[in-house]
């Protein structure tokens, strides 16, 4: 087979992949035909199935390849670094659409959302971060943003910068978020000392502080609410405000 053979063979390849999308949609698709689309926005005149097929094998999943850093992505036969800005750039764009999307809905009934968001967000990351999400009076998410990398603790974290940023924005309530880069959804000492501290901080400013999410390597988090230690730290701040009347 010549080159122009071959040619014509991968762009009727590529057309074959864009329809079966088009008629019937991602669920369609093995996670190793959707990085081989991703990676020829790249370089569109390559034949991407090899290599996508060596990054999966590799990485292990789909999320774990569009996660994966530059410099592990360019030691993968066949993924050059136009291969690895698409992935990433369409990560951006996932993130993004995520956290635009939020915007303006009631946390109460899009608490799931708001996970999936964080998780997209923090799950791969090699170092920590902290994330606070901001929401209204009516627990309608206002705004979200990254406020610190490295080891979250109380000393890392400066809570006056967290409320700083909520009164900017005229918040009512908060959820705060981390990632383990462990993998480990277990709260540390620190974890729940930082959420202490917020919590009765924020409770002597009348902000909410609704949940804190601690996100692993996998689509899981750890819910401080859900596990019952928020309701714990508003009895302990209810307590608190008693005792200095």
């Amino acid at each position: 087979m010549d080159r122009e053979d071959w040619q014509k063979k991968g762009a009727g390849h590529r057309q074959r992949l864009r329809e079966k999308f088009l008629t019937l949609g991602i669920d369609a698709f093995t996670d190793d035909e959707v990085i081989e689309l991703l990676l020829t926005f790249g370089t569109p005149r390559s034949d991407c199935k090899e290599a996508a097929r060596a990054a999966l094998a590799e990485l292990g999943s789909l999320p774990a390849v569009l996660d994966a850093p530059a410099p592990r992505l360019g030691t993968i036969k066949g993924i050059g670094p136009k291969n690895v800005f698409a992935l990433h750039f369409i990560q951006g764009v996932a993130r993004r659409y995520l956290k635009q999307k939020l915007k303006g809905r009631q946390y109460i009934t899009s608490s799931k959302e708001v996970a999936d968001y964080l998780i997209h967000l923090l799950r791969g990351l090699r170092r920590e971060a902290f994330v606070a999400v901001y929401l209204d009076a009516a627990h309608a998410i206002i705004d979200s943003e990254v406020l610190g990398e490295g080891t979250v603790t109380v000393n890392t974290v400066y809570p006056r910068e967290v409320v700083l940023a909520a009164l900017k924005r005229n918040a009512a309530a908060l959820v705060i978020a981390h990632n383990h880069p462990s993998g480990s959804l277990i709260p540390s000492v620190q974890d729940k000392q930082l959420t202490r501290t917020l919590h009765l901080i924020c409770s002597f400013l009348h902000i909410n502080l609704l949940d804190h999410l601690i996100i692993g390597a996998g689509e899981q988090a750890y819910s401080f609410a859900d596990q019952g230690l928020m309701a714990q730290l508003r009895e302990e701040c209810r307590t608190l405000h008693e005792t200095l009347r």
